[in-house]
């Protein structure tokens, strides 16, 4: 039986959310989506999304896509209608169009995250960034992120008993940033392993502190030992920012980066 193809461009609070991914009496994203969807459509639907986001973790640009076995003609009032549904945690930017074949996990190229963390007593950041009063050497935090890119393979920083088939990821940026009030650490890869982010980003600031060295980092990494790594970083300063596709795909979703560029503070 013919039926439509349709990829959605959002951005999700994680703060409510036991993540993306639907788990038994859990709420998740994917979940509020697929009801809301259900409503609309009347019919039993599947959707998938580019990524698992753990419990807690936001997302200023998400892609999840499903099918449909009736055409929508007006895509943005369904988009509307679709938003209607929704509470405000979760913000539906644009519905689009796409190829039978596309496929908004196994299509995407390369995941951006963003790590935010506020160093001034600010309590409206605190749901949306991790509060490290500390002071941190970010040009040795930056030398170790320079050494994360001469490896490809992340097991010292996955999530213990994780059901990945391989730790291999190809990790093409990593960098700090002294901001306003706080530090943004900026990650790019094809793919990421559960808590990666967070697990790389709580041994960073041990660097950053200088309890441990680079040396001892590169150990850690060669260890593939979840238990040399440092503690993971708290959720609620975890944020999906970008996910690449081939064009044209890329071009569709433009006008729904908008919040890419979110200001934290």
């Amino acid at each position: 039986m013919d039926s439509y193809r349709y990829a959605l461009n959002l951005a999700y609070n994680g703060k409510n959310f036991h993540g993306w991914q639907i788990q038994p009496n859990a709420e998740t994203i994917q979940q509020k989506i697929k009801n809301a969807l259900h409503i609309l459509l009347k019919q039993k639907i599947c959707i998938y999304g580019a990524g698992r986001t753990d419990s807690g973790v936001h997302a200023t640009f998400f892609v999840a896509h499903f099918d449909a076995k009736d055409k929508i003609t007006d895509l943005n009032k369904f988009c509307r209608s679709l938003n209607g549904l929704l509470n405000n945690e979760i913000a539906i930017f644009n519905v689009v169009s796409v190829d039978k074949n596309f496929h908004s996990r196994f299509d995407a190229i390369s995941r951006t995250y963003k790590y935010v963390i506020h160093t001034n007593n600010n309590p409206f950041v605190l749901d949306f960034s991790h509060k490290f009063v500390f002071d941190l050497d970010v040009n040795r935090m930056n030398e170790a992120a320079k050494v994360l890119l001469e490896y490809n393979d992340f097991k010292s920083f996955e999530k213990s008993h994780s059901d990945s088939k391989t730790s291999i990821c190809d990790l093409k940026f990593a960098q700090w940033e002294k901001i306003s009030n706080g530090y943004v650490f900026t990650i790019t890869a094809d793919r990421f392993l559960r808590n990666m982010v967070r697990s790389i980003v709580g041994t960073m600031l041990d660097i950053g502190q200088n309890r441990i060295s680079i040396d001892l980092f590169r150990e850690i990494i060669e260890s593939k030992n979840r238990q040399k790594a440092g503690k993971s970083a708290d959720a609620q300063g975890l944020y999906l920012v970008d996910i690449q596709y081939k064009d044209p795909v890329n071009l569709t979703f433009e006008k729904g980066r908008r919040l890419s560029k979110f200001s934290f503070f």
